[in-house]
């Protein structure tokens, strides 16, 4: 995760998902509506689980 993204979900949480998919991105644009503090974080579950998810797929 770049410090781009770290940025961005800190201050515009859709944008730092917005190429992890529409559901990521709906998930995180309604948390940012009820607040800034659940966007920022629902982002950076996000761009954390989706840092995993490709490491799980790797060959050995």
């Amino acid at each position: 995760m770049s410090i781009l993204r770290i940025l961005a979900s800190i201050f515009v949480p859709p944008l730092a998902v917005v190429d992890k998919g529409i559901g990521n991105f709906l998930i995180v644009l309604i948390c940012w509506f009820f607040g800034h503090i659940p966007g920022t974080i629902a982002a950076l579950v996000i761009l954390l689980n989706h840092k995993n998810d490709n490491q799980k797929y790797a060959t050995a």
